[in-house]
């Protein structure tokens, strides 16, 4: 995880510019290296660096003498480069993990070359000798990427808005700064004075899809039957098979543990790998709430079950409530499902850094969007209408969890992991019957709960817990974070604000004055910014007009389902 930043053609000093690159600092708080670019002197790349591979030749601009004409700014993790590297024999020069990306944009090209990593990623790739400028970005959007492009030609490139906002240029009309779209990559045309021209904007990999690099697996091939029995096992094997090859680090390696069955299996399995891969430590897991809140309780069971070295962060009201401007700030967002579930994530994250040597961090996001755990999914008309929803949910993780997830860890130097976002792990099992997905019995993500029944892999009533989320799961059962949090702000807007709310806000205006704060502390960091959220996360299916996650209807198993 680092932060990557570059300009192609500034009408600015440099000097200036790069003051904006600092904004970005937090994401890697190892090393920091400005450059420019030969024979280019209005193009420059920044690179913060959180060394997690290859300590000694990781510093970016990433360099080597096979191909001194490409220049590689990337922030990620593939975790194939290994295999690629003797599938092709390529010939390496240090064992950074990006390295395999020069590899193969020389033998391939860029389609072929993003197609083929394995991992999270976002990168800027210049090549001087054919002048070309490509970004990409992988598939869910796990890593950010951000650009800035103005009639002119003018590009700036960051991992984050905030490194852009206060980038100038010498067009009048106003260049909109837009999140780069997970699953593309853009090629550029690079003039001698450093300005672009955009000549290709192509996906190279939707979710849906057994990805190209699949055929390359060090993993058996599996059987390809629907026969639930086989259908559970490929689950278990892909599964693991996503948390081993994410434990390539040299860095300590902890999860988050917030009780539910997400993150307990991810944790769960994690520890297991961790003993047969004779880690050096023991792993560390995390959660965070009041004493009597059900996700501490919750995640103590399932951290004595599997022995990892547990950690609670107390959490206060008050506390919570001071950090809503410092999280909006990183988040970039003015979504209020996402503020109200990034607060705990921002605080145990602070927590991390402070207090621990861990770095390296899996979570159980992108479960829910995958395996339909949302509670409205119990109200999907049909399992053709809930599966379509579940792979929207997938595309627009960029924009909520991932976006959520990764602001939070990296405000504080972590690295964030993914498991249940493998491209493999996906793709499997958005291939399976749609009746297979849906909800049954009553119960919410009920194929993946059914595929670890039964191994004592973690507590069989963590197995079967509810889907409870995280911003509610951190208080007592007896008042949420969400009732106070807005009980709070109740008093930061008046009526007369919120009846002109449509007005100060057009573009999303906010629905109740919970959300009319958010959005002015947003305005008050990023002016002009509103655009970069297309729309709020709301749950399907329910006319639910709060996306808040108490309001939604608890799901009963007498009621109606789908069988």
């Amino acid at each position: 995880m680092c932060g990557i930043w570059a300009l192609f053609g500034s009408d600015e000093c440099l000097s200036v510019q790069c003051t904006s690159a600092m904004k970005i600092a937090h994401r890697g708080p190892d090393a920091f290296r400005f450059e420019n670019v030969n024979g280019f002197t209005n193009c420059c790349f920044g690179f913060h660096r959180l060394a997690i591979v290859d300590k000694l030749y990781g510093m970016q601009p990433l360099r080597i003498k096979k191909f001194p004409f490409l220049w590689l700014c990337y922030n990620g993790e593939i975790y194939n480069h290994h295999t690629l590297r003797e599938q092709f024999e390529f010939d390496h020069q240090t064992n950074v993990d990006g390295e395999i990306l020069l590899h193969l944009y020389d033998r391939f090209g860029i389609q072929k070359m993003a197609s083929l990593l394995d991992g999270v990623f976002a990168f800027i790739l210049l090549d001087t000798a054919n002048r070309k400028v490509f970004l990409g970005r992988d598939t869910y959007g796990v890593r950010p990427l951000f650009k800035l492009l103005t009639d002119d030609g003018f590009l700036a490139v960051c991992s984050e808005a905030k490194g852009l906002t206060e980038i100038t240029h010498a067009m009048a009309t106003p260049a909109n700064i837009v999140p780069f779209l997970p699953g593309h990559f853009e090629a550029f045309d690079l003039k001698q004075n450093g300005k672009v021209h955009s000549i290709q904007m192509e996906q190279f990999h939707c979710c849906t899809q057994e990805p190209a690099h699949a055929m390359y697996d060090s993993l058996e091939k599996l059987p390809t039957s629907f026969d639930e029995e086989t259908v559970k096992s490929n689950i278990r094997t892909l599964f693991e098979n996503a948390v081993r090859k994410r434990l390539m680090a040299q860095r300590r390696i902890a999860c988050l543990l917030s009780g539910g069955l997400d993150s307990s299996l991810v944790a769960a399995t994690l520890v297991k790998l961790a003993k047969e891969e004779k880690l050096q430590y023991p792993i560390q897991t995390f959660s965070i709430g009041s004493e009597d809140s059900p996700d501490v309780i919750a995640a103590r069971k399932v951290a004595a079950h599997i022995g990892s070295e547990h950690h609670v962060v107390n959490f206060s009201v008050e506390e919570g409530i001071k950090a809503v401007e410092k999280v909006i700030y990183h988040l970039e967002t003015y979504d209020i499902c996402n503020i109200h579930a990034s607060v705990g994530m921002y605080l145990v994250s602070k927590y991390i850094k402070q207090k621990s040597d861990s770095v390296v961090i899996f979570s159980g996001d992108g479960s829910d969007e995958l395996t339909q755990g949302y509670i409205y999914f119990h109200k999907a008309p049909t399992p053709k209408a809930a599966a379509e929803d579940s792979v929207r949910l997938l595309k627009e993780l960029y924009l909520f969890d991932v976006l959520r997830a990764d602001r939070t860890t990296s405000a504080h130097g972590l690295e964030l992991r993914v498991p249940f976002l493998d491209h493999r792990f996906t793709a499997y099992y958005l291939s399976l019957p749609e009746e297979m997905r849906i909800p049954r019995h009553g119960v919410e993500k009920h194929l993946l709960r059914e595929s670890f029944k039964g191994l004592n892999l973690i507590p069989e009533e963590i197995l079967w817990r509810r889907k409870e989320a995280f911003s509610d799961g951190m208080m007592s059962v007896k008042k949420s974070w969400y009732t106070y949090l807005q009980e709070h702000l109740q008093s930061m807007v008046s009526d007369d604000q919120m009846e002109k709310a449509h007005k100060t806000f057009p573009h999303l205006p906010p629905c109740n004055k919970e959300a009319y704060y958010f959005r002015q502390v947003f305005e008050k960091f990023y002016p002009g910014g509103a655009e970069w959220l297309s729309h709020y996360w709301m749950p399907r299916w329910i006319n639910a007009t709060d996306p808040s996650a108490p309001v939604y209807i608890q799901y009963e198993p007498h009621n109606e389902q789908i069988e």
